[in-house]
């Protein structure tokens, strides 16, 4: 019941929000409900993101790690941001059609004879200021441990397209990551169906981290190592400050 409700709200936000994204299309203007809609699932879905630090606002590359589906929410949520992606998510039934309402950047991941092309679909993105997102880990396969950053997915900024900057994301679920992890085990639909049943709300700390000018690395894959470095620091002392909060409460 809790899951077929929440199905109705969000159905229900994307009639309006297509309704109000038209309008504003209609009007020349670039519209700024597909990232809002995007925040409301994640809010409907019990989220409720706590920002700590100041995302950039335009002219940049946010790299995050990657546990669940409802990051993109998260982030969109507090960036308004364009996200890169895999290119099959292109051919899903409605979720590529509404990926594309957001300006999605669909890039063939597996493809490294591609890279060059990838790279300035990136780099176009990138240069009309809008802020992009990507999650460098590629798969959500580690949970909530970080993988490897793929560097090949930062070669559009090295070197960078003129004022872009990257700001390394850390995204905090606390006690529930291992709830909302989604390591491939269960399907698309059962893996949405089982985190919008859950009760209550989770608290989601957004950490936006100190931005890298990308002109100062010596390589994609020096950038990709020290936008990991940053994101695994934070985690671990989110870590352990909760440890040390549990303890002060027994």
């Amino acid at each position: 019941m809790r899951a077929a409700l929440r199905v109705l709200a969000i159905v229900a936000a994307l009639i309006a929000g297509l309704i109000l994204h038209h309008l504003w299309l209609l009007f020349g203007r670039r519209s700024p409900w597909p990232p809002r809609f995007l925040a409301f699932v994640g809010w409907t879905a019990g989220m409720r993101p706590h920002v700590v630090g100041t995302p950039l606002r335009d002219h940049v590359l946010f790299v995050s790690n990657h546990l669940s589906w409802l990051d993109i929410m998260l982030i969109a949520g507090a960036t308004g941001s364009a996200f890169v992606s895999k290119d099959d998510v292109a051919r899903w039934p409605l979720i590529g059609w509404l990926a594309r309402l957001n300006d999605t950047v669909f890039v063939a991941r597996t493809d490294r004879r591609d890279v060059h092309r990838q790279a300035e679909a990136l780099r176009g993105a990138l240069a009309s200021g809008r802020p992009v997102a990507l999650f460098p880990e590629g798969t959500t396969e580690g949970g909530r441990e970080v993988l490897g950053f793929r560097a090949s997915l930062l070669a559009a900024v090295v070197p960078p397209p003129p004022g872009v900057r990257v700001q390394p994301v850390a995204i905090d679920y606390g006690a529930a990551a291992h709830d909302i992890a989604w390591i491939g085990r269960e399907g698309a639909a059962a893996n949405a169906m089982r985190i919008l049943s859950r009760p209550g709300t989770t608290p989601v700390t957004l950490h936006f981290l100190a931005p890298i000018d990308p002109a100062a690395m010596p390589s994609r894959k020096a950038l990709a190592q020290a936008a990991r470095a940053e994101i695994i620091a934070e985690l671990d002392r989110d870590s352990r400050d909760a440890s040390a909060d549990s303890r002060n409460r027994l």
